[in-house]
């Protein structure tokens, strides 16, 4: 490599995680991502789709969880860019790494409930499996990321869940 290109290509990373654990971490943030932006894309669809008894009631409370999940695209894709790598940004891309499927059609009320706590789950379970290896790196701001995330989608797949209980 020449000093001209090594100039162009900027000073090297050197924030005390070896260039293969960020590159791991950064791949599992991306699968946090995609999950992310799948559940935020439905729980936005199911806000606008939603009717019956508890329209109402399931309107503002998918206004609320989609609001907090937009904005925990950016908190996570940004992570992903301080590691030193590209944030998926397509559907295309997003739907490659995504572990959450999309429903078919416009489902009722409760089952939109019902996938929509499978979806926080399945979020919440791709948010810890990213543990060992940050724990391995000592990367404290992936960790307190993944804690803040996993609180949200605990709490609201619990909330979520309630809404089925008799």
């Amino acid at each position: 490599m020449t000093k001209n290109s090594r100039k162009s290509a900027g000073p090297v990373m050197d924030i005390g995680i070896s260039e293969d654990d960020r590159a791991a971490i950064a791949a599992g943030l991306s699968r946090l991502l995609a999950d992310s932006a799948t559940l935020y894309l439905m729980t936005h669809n199911f806000h606008w789709n939603v009717k019956g008894p508890m329209f109402n009631t399931l309107h503002l409370m998918f206004m609320g969880q989609y609001t907090e999940q937009w904005n925990a695209l950016d908190l996570i894709a940004e992570r992903i860019r301080a590691l030193g790598h590209p944030a998926p940004g397509t559907y295309k891309a997003l739907g490659k790494l995504a572990s959450i499927e999309e429903p078919e059609g416009v489902p009722v009320a409760t089952e939109m409930i019902r996938l929509l706590v499978a979806a926080q789950e399945a979020t919440a379970r791709t948010a810890r499996g990213l543990f060992p290896l940050v724990d391995k790196a000592n990367d404290q701001p992936t960790a307190d990321l993944l804690t803040q995330r996993l609180e949200v989608h605990e709490k609201t797949a619990w909330m979520l869940r309630s809404l089925l209980e008799e």
